[in-house]
């Protein structure tokens, strides 16, 4: 496990200093910009025009991302919840977020995700970069997946599939192995059911470093949030090699399943136990707000970031904050982490446990 040392904060943000910050070395524009050709427009409500979502280049694919988008979970995962989660999706889409992930594993056996987010997209698919995952390690079973996903979801391609929860070596070299889930991704994007090919994880970073070098990703999705730096550090070298291998990054886990927060109560210790999330028992709220922890990953090189409502009143509230963006100083980062450091532990659960 490492600590933080004198040494830490300086390497956490070593991918922050090499772009110099990624609104501030003109990664972020805004959506009444000039877009790139083939870039997918960002909806505009005429009552919050002033504000539009501000948008980011999503690696090597030449689509405009909004920084703020819509995750598979929370109240799009549980079941026969269809009177809140498809209204969150259709409001997501209204105001202006244009990236949204879900997983086949989102929602148990039934892929509640899969399902609410497919009820939209079948009259909406345009306006939307989808993107979900296999956590099949097989070919055979990994084109299963797809084939599934793509129906319940109410498409005939998905913009990105991705390889979910890589978080061990030994899921890389099953990955890569003779008749492992690689050749599903490329058999997926040669038959046009998939654009795009990626990669995703929270565990540990050394699997995804090692998976991104055996093949040209274009797109990554990882934890990164204040906590990063106090426990097997994602910021420290993998982030920079996306970097530097040009690859659409996406930030998940921002206020680390709310336990950042000052909002949160922990649940019971016995709950706790019950969930995959009691790998680490919480026992203290937070110390940041929403606006803190959003803020503080979109300071560092990521195209977006993905965070799951639980009503619209939140994915309003999130909108706005990222409509507000402007990225923090260096100092401003380095003391948010130190403030993450008593409860960094609980904030990166994720870490302590491999799973989805």
């Amino acid at each position: 496990m490492s600590k933080n040392n004198p040494n830490r904060a300086q390497a956490g943000r070593r991918a922050f200093l090499k772009l110099g910050g990624a609104a501030a070395a003109g990664l972020m524009t805004h959506a009444a910009s000039g877009q790139s050709a083939g870039a997918i427009p960002v909806p505009q409500n005429p009552a919050t025009a002033a504000l539009p979502m501000p948008v980011r280049n999503l690696g090597r694919t030449g689509y405009k991302v909004g920084i703020f988008s819509l995750g598979g979970q929370a109240a799009l995962e549980r079941p026969h919840n269809e009177s809140v989660a498809v209204p969150i999706v259709e409001r997501a889409l209204d105001l202006g977020i244009n990236y949204i992930d879900t997983s086949s594993i989102y929602g148990g056996p039934e892929r509640w995700s899969e399902q609410y987010i497919g009820s939209v997209m079948k009259h909406r698919r345009a306006q939307a970069f989808l993107a979900s995952k296999t956590r099949e390690r097989t070919r055979d079973g990994s084109l299963r997946m797809i084939e599934q996903s793509l129906k319940l979801l109410q498409t005939d391609h998905l913009d990105l599939w991705q390889l979910h929860d890589v978080g061990l070596m030994e899921d890389v070299d099953k990955i890569f192995a003779k008749g492992g889930a690689m050749e599903a991704l490329l058999q997926a994007q040669e038959q046009k059911m998939v654009r795009y090919l990626g990669v995703t994880g929270h565990f540990r970073p050394d699997a995804l470093m090692e998976a991104i070098r055996r093949h040209p990703f274009d797109m990554i999705l990882m934890a990164l949030n204040a906590a990063d730096s106090h426990h097997f550090s994602f910021m420290d070298q993998l982030l920079p090699l996306a970097v530097e291998k040009q690859m659409g990054i996406i930030g998940m886990k921002i206020p680390g399943r709310s336990r950042l927060l000052s909002s949160w109560t922990p649940p019971p210790l016995e709950q706790q136990r019950h969930s995959w999330e009691g790998a680490v028992i919480a026992t203290q709220p937070g110390p940041f707000t929403m606006r803190e922890a959003l803020y503080y990953s979109l300071s560092h090189p990521v195209s977006t970031v993905i965070v799951g409502c639980d009503s619209i009143a939140q994915l309003e509230e999130n909108v706005q904050l990222a409509r507000e963006f402007t990225p923090l100083s260096q100092h401003q980062m380095a003391s948010l982490a130190d403030r993450a450091e008593p409860v960094s532990k609980q904030a990166l659960f994720f870490r302590f446990v491999s799973r989805g």
